[in-house]
């Protein structure tokens, strides 16, 4: 007779501290959902969920790939042309001293690669919090500890430059800078990015620049690149086609590496060292990335102008609304509330997907300071759904804090 395993496999324990609230709140709002309830989703950056297209020359370049036989691997570090037109954008954007260049499946796995070749156990990179969960987990996975530093709400959210200095120990190895920032939709200003700079070169850490929505700057001031700031400065910038180019679900990101050759040229080694490992990123997907950096950014111009009238609507909800308040963002398409309630937010939220079939995500999803509350708002759905949201919030707050 076959012997009967006894003994459950579990997983391994280092997934405890692995977290990520923006997908882990959806499963609440399907459990919602198959009681027959419609869900108002402001919870999940997806600009396809509403009403954004992916621009029909990207998806022509990929059909025309594809039909070409572009189906099998890719170079590891990806295609020749992709890998051209982001050189050209980097320029464009004034970053200088490139070392390399590489193409991932979405901006998550350059995340993920280029933690992985860097740290050792008893390392750490300073993030910022709030931040986007991604990072927390992938520093869970490999069981690297967290060491965070706060973004000043008072200051527009911009990196508080004090409890950065506080927080850089021995073993402190590079530092995440998010700009545009998700949560918070705070974008860096010059001095900021010259004194992260500074602190950079004396510590001599790397900075990892994560600039997927520098396109989406919905006022007049244009995205500053970090690694333009400093060209001397070891800096892997992140970018890709998930939000620029409304195109989240084929998964191409990439990273470029800038610095003085010297400094970054071995840890490059062990970044491709991983590429090679995990083979390549989608192949035909790939020429679409010379399509959207060379090709017609006539969509900009419309994403942007929603952009700003449903960000200036989400503002005017946080101005009229008591128990809550709002730094306006400038980038990305999130606003960050805070608010004043008497229990956390975690339960706000999880209640109001219960009570009322709106999602949003907690703040202690993303971090904030000892004290405070927060809400993430995404805010791309058209005015029409929105207005609709924020009534119901409103409502929910006045009924349950009263």
């Amino acid at each position: 007779m076959p012997v009967t395993q006894a003994r459950e496999i579990v997983p391994a324990t280092r997934l405890e501290n692995v977290h990520y609230a923006i997908r882990d709140l959806a499963c609440i709002a399907d459990e919602v959902a198959r009681q027959g309830h419609k869900i108002l989703p402001l919870n999940i950056g997806d600009p396809l969920n509403f009403d954004f297209k992916t621009p029909a020359h990207m998806i022509e370049a990929v059909y025309q790939a594809m039909r070409d036989g572009k189906n099998g691997y890719s170079p590891s570090s990806g295609i020749a042309p992709a890998l051209d037109a982001i050189r050209g954008e980097a320029v464009r954007k004034g970053i200088a001293n490139i070392q390399d260049v590489f193409v991932t499946s979405g901006v998550s796995e350059t995340v993920d690669i280029c933690l992985t070749a860097l740290l050792n156990p008893g390392d750490n990179v300073l993030t910022p919090c709030p931040d986007y969960p991604l990072y927390s987990a992938v520093l869970a996975k490999i069981e690297i500890g967290l060491n965070t530093y706060y973004l000043n709400e008072e200051d527009g959210w911009q990196p508080d430059l004090d409890d950065i200095k506080k927080k850089i120990t021995p073993r402190t190895r590079g530092i995440v800078l998010i700009n545009p920032n998700n949560p918070t939709g705070s974008v860096c200003t010059r001095k900021m990015l010259e004194q992260i700079a500074e602190l950079a070169r004396r510590h001599n850490l790397i900075i990892f620049a994560d600039e997927i929505y520098d396109k989406l700057i919905m006022d007049d001031d244009p995205h500053i690149a970090m690694a333009a700031v400093a060209p001397d400065v070891p800096v892997i910038t992140f970018g890709g086609l998930s939000k620029n180019y409304l195109a989240p679900g084929w998964r191409i990101g990439w990273g470029i590496a800038s610095g003085e050759a010297p400094v970054i040229k071995p840890y490059l080694e062990g970044v491709n060292k991983l590429l090679r490992a995990r083979l390549c990123a989608n192949h035909p997907e790939q020429y679409a990335i010379k399509a959207a950096l060379e090709g017609p950014q006539d969509h900009l111009v419309e994403v942007k102008r929603k952009l700003r009238s449903r960000r200036d609507l989400t503002m005017k909800w946080c101005a009229e609304t008591s128990r809550v308040s709002c730094v306006a963002p400038r980038g990305a398409f999130y606003a960050y509330p805070r608010i004043d309630i008497p229990e956390g937010d975690d339960v706000f939220v999880t209640e109001l997907i219960r009570q009322k079939y709106v999602t949003v995500v907690h703040g202690s999803g993303f971090g904030q300071r000892p004290g405070t509350k927060h809400f993430r708002i995404v805010f791309l759905p058209d005015e029409k759904t929105l207005t609709a949201a924020y009534s119901i919030i409103g409502d929910f707050l006045r009924e349950r804090y009263a």
